[in-house]
């Protein structure tokens, strides 16, 4: 056996380990935050409240045109100047929570706007509340047409948990680090690190895939 083929066959588990206990579990915490911001920030964004308007297309101006990386430096190690120190994970689930959230609102609300405004005049001519129609009637569409959009941002999210090894963060790709500067082989470990990410992203593209055939048929 070869030397690169011995090194990479005992650092398959390191890295899984880290997907598995790092990468995953911060993706899905941070992803499920995200959510719920998206979800505020574009029904605040489709309100008539100008200042909350403001301020929320304001938040997602700021996220979606910077990098994630600054981002993250901003809030690891910038805001310990103004007096506020976090702990990296507290520090990417923020600055990963509020990324996302940017890009999944705009997905959101442009689900929301996709609707024909007839249905909600003629649930109005029922007797339903704005709040009604929006939870009987607009939100069940919101999510068929929002989820190929928002599951893209999620596996997007999921790559981007790479950066968090920037903040001393021992997700897949810091471990990865680690083993190349103790073995000197980057082209082997950087592409297992590759193929461990493709093959989370490959789980999550076809998990999307059944949940758009389930809420086709059942939403």
């Amino acid at each position: 056996m070869s030397r690169e083929l011995e090194i990479v066959l005992n650092s398959i588990w390191p890295v899984l380990k880290a997907g598995l206990a790092v990468t995953i579990p911060l993706s899905l915490i941070s992803f499920a935050i995200a959510l719920v911001i998206a979800v505020i920030t574009a029904l605040v964004k489709l309100s008539n409240f100008k200042i909350l308007k403001l301020i929320f297309s304001t938040y997602v101006w700021i996220f979606r045109g910077t990098p994630l990386l600054v981002q993250l430096f901003l809030v690891f190690y910038g805001l310990p100047k103004a007096g506020v120190t976090l702990d990296p994970w507290t520090a990417a689930i923020i600055t990963f929570s509020l990324n996302t959230g940017a890009y999944a609102s705009e997905s959101i609300r442009a689900s929301i706007l996709s609707i024909p405004k007839g249905q909600w005049e003629a649930a109005e001519s029922l007797g339903m509340t704005y709040w009604q129609v929006l939870r009987r009637v607009i939100a069940p569409q919101t999510v068929r047409i929002s989820l190929p959009p928002v599951t893209n941002d999620f596996i997007d999210l999921v790559k981007g948990t790479s950066l968090a090894a920037s903040i001393t963060i021992a997700e897949m790709f810091m471990i990865g680090q680690q083993i190349v500067a103790f073995t000197y082989e980057p082209l082997a470990i950087y592409a297992l690190v590759a193929v461990i990410y493709l093959m989370f992203v490959s789980i999550l593209t076809f998990i999307q895939g059944r949940l758009e055939k389930v809420a086709s048929k059942y939403i």
